[in-house]
């Protein structure tokens, strides 16, 4: 992981005692600053000759204060903080302008007897080395700060961009921007700059991007053209343009934003998907509108009209759409039977409870989607808890490349990291497969992540029989807890399956239930499950559906998800272990499911099992991974 941000000098020293009116603070050299008290909850921090940053010590268990960098411009936008008051937790960087004689920062709603007064300091550099057990070895997450959704998605010019939601003022949600990260190979991943970064509008919200190669917005060829969600108390969920003529690492505004908002004053209304529909030589952009998806077309990815509309009624009831995304996929690999697959992202629906990912099959002939199956017909893109806000790359010619959220909305603030909050999960190609008379998509990791591979360990065929085990003490000498499995099995059993340990005593457990149909992961002995206890089901989730419907419920996270198992008795799965998720991938990709884990020490052991019946383990293959 490329740090952008270097490490903070550790000779800084800080001298500061906080009293009432102006108090002065030095670090070495010439710069300063002094804190300004105006009454209970208002301080001015005025700085002469600005570092880099000032650090703004963290508390993540309080109440938000606001921080604004005082230019005097209109654009002066409050970020929201939650500044230390009792005890502070972590500091995040608070840019200053460069090159400038002073500054003057304004704090809000910040007690004038809170412990950051005492703790802010002036520095050019700030510490992203990384101080998480949990932060994984080969996924995408943040240096430092809040990550959810995938936003903006598109490949131009031999780089995959990857924006997301951000809040780079603490590790829990807040303060949307769109951070930025670019990989030429969906692997390894450069951090950048913030793309977008939360204005006087509103929170920079979910969104797409598309490479604009015709000009039709009039900013030349090639253009990055994003769109987003301003969303603010004041304007509500409105859809806004930026564009980029440097190759997505900086963005301009739109003048004359936004773009389009809601015809009849609706309240979610977000999330824009923009493609190109070449048959009719139109852009068109679908957002998210409750319970709907509205399709709207343009021609000069500017002016907007209103086409149709699609989605209530349909799929996992209740529900909140979100995240919409709708891609064309040869069916079966031939060229002359398309079919689209409109992407959609709920919160809540998950079977599990939570947020999740369903799709549509269906036509769409440049103004109506419509869908191949009734309305109560739910496909799921993963039978995991911890997928969500899937949207996919634009740009991309015949592949169609996918990257989900890896949390859910129940308890995504509060996973046991720190430093940052969350990951994303595998990048992954989707295909379009028929069976019997349905049209379903797979999903499978991106192949370029063979590259990941550093050892590789190939166990020899053998069967376990009926009430036996077969281990596998340790997997690879010195496990890191990242490493990919290929196993190829025969099941002549009730239930095959296989349980990854620590010396801990902890373990997921992975079986196929073929008596009743289903793949199951079993995360209630996994690690630290507790916090689950703390997880906040969504208001509309007023039921026990999530209970119902899992296995080994404890608590919103200590529980077993399952998907569908063919009744074949030979079965593939490819696993992806990493310090803090598992992700499987059944029968080439007809079924995922990815969950978080948080063992205390990485799994380093493999126990086979079979009940009622025998199992042949025809071939295990492990390759231990790092970047």
């Amino acid at each position: 992981m490329k740090a952008s941000i270097s490490n903070i000098s550790k000779s800084l020293v800080m001298s500061a005692a906080v009293s009432f009116g102006l108090v002065s603070c030095q670090p070495s050299g010439k710069s300063e600053f002094k804190l300004e008290q105006q009454g209970d909850t208002l301080t001015l921090v005025h700085i002469t000759n600005p570092t880099k940053y000032l650090l703004l010590p963290v508390e993540e268990k309080t109440l938000e204060g606001q921080v604004c960098l005082v230019t005097g411009d209109a654009a002066d936008t409050d970020m929201d903080v939650r500044l230390a008051k009792q005890r502070v937790d972590y500091f995040v960087p608070f840019e200053l302008p460069a090159g400038a004689k002073k500054a003057l920062v304004r704090i809000r709603k910040t007690p004038k007897d809170a412990v950051c007064w005492s703790r802010i300091q002036l520095s050019d550099t700030f510490d992203t080395t990384n101080r998480d057990k949990f932060r994984p070895l080969y996924h995408h997450t943040p240096l430092y700060g809040w990550m959810n959704d995938a936003n903006g998605l598109v490949y131009k010019d031999g780089e995959y961009h990857l924006y997301f939601q951000y809040n780079p003022y603490g590790s829990v949600w807040g303060n949307m921007h769109w951070g930025h990260s670019v990989s030429r190979d969906l692997v390894h991943w450069e951090h950048l700059p913030v793309a977008l970064a939360r204005d006087t509008m509103g929170h920079i919200f979910s969104g797409s991007s598309v490479v604009d190669l015709a000009n039709t917005a009039g900013y030349g060829d090639g253009t990055i053209v994003s769109f987003y969600t301003s969303a603010s108390d004041r304007n509500g969920q409105i859809e806004c343009m930026a564009y980029s003529k440097d190759n997505g690492r900086t963005f301009t505004k739109y003048e004359k934003n936004p773009v389009l908002t809601p015809f009849d004053g609706l309240k979610d209304f977000r999330d824009p998907k923009v493609f190109w529909y070449e048959p009719q030589q139109k852009w068109v952009m679908i957002v998210s509108a409750d319970k709907e998806m509205r399709f709207f077309s343009s021609k000069d990815l500017k002016d907007w009209t209103y086409m149709s509309a699609f989605g209530k009624g349909y799929g996992m009831q209740p529900s909140q759409f979100e995240c919409p995304d709708m891609v064309q996929l040869a069916v079966d690999g031939d060229g002359n039977h398309k079919k689209w697959a409109l992407i959609v992202n709920i919160n809540p629906g998950c079977l599990f409870g939570g947020s999740a990912t369903q799709y549509f099959i269906g036509d769409f002939d440049g103004t109506n989607f419509t869908c191949d199956t009734k309305p109560e017909v739910v496909k799921w893109m993963d039978w995991g808890k911890d997928h969500y806000a899937t949207v996919c790359f634009s740009n991309t010619g015949e592949r169609v490349i996918a990257v989900p959220w890896m949390s859910n909305w129940q308890y995504a603030n509060i996973i046991p990291t720190q430093q940052y909050r969350s990951a994303n999960a595998l990048p992954r190609e989707l295909t379009m497969y028929s069976e019997g008379k349905d049209i379903y998509m797979a999903v499978n990791p991106v192949k370029e992540l063979e590259a990941l591979r550093k050892e590789t360990k190939e166990i020899p065929a053998f069967t376990v029989d009926n009430g036996k085990e077969f281990t596998i003490e340790t997997l690879f000498d010195g496990g890191d807890g990242a490493f990919e499995m290929n196993i190829d099995l025969t099941t002549n059993a009730d239930c095959s399956g296989f349980k990854l340990m620590n010396s801990k005593g902890e373990y997921i457990d992975i079986y196929l239930d073929m008596k009743d149909g289903k793949l199951v992961m079993d995360r209630v002995h996994s690690g630290i499950v507790d916090f689950g206890k703390n997880a906040i089901p969504h208001e509309k989730e007023a039921h026990d559906n999530r209970v119902k419907n899992s296995i080994n419920y404890v608590d919103d996270f200590a529980l077993a998800t399952w998907g569908p198992l063919s009744k074949d008795k030979q079965h593939r799965l490819q696993l992806f272990v990493d310090k803090c998720s598992i992700e499987i991938f059944l029968d080439g990709g007809k079924v995922a499911m990815t969950n978080l884990v948080f063992p205390n020490e990485p799994y380093n052991s493999l126990s086979f099992y079979s009940r009622n019946g025998s199992t042949k383990v025809n071939a295990c293959k492990l390759y231990a991974l790092g970047l």
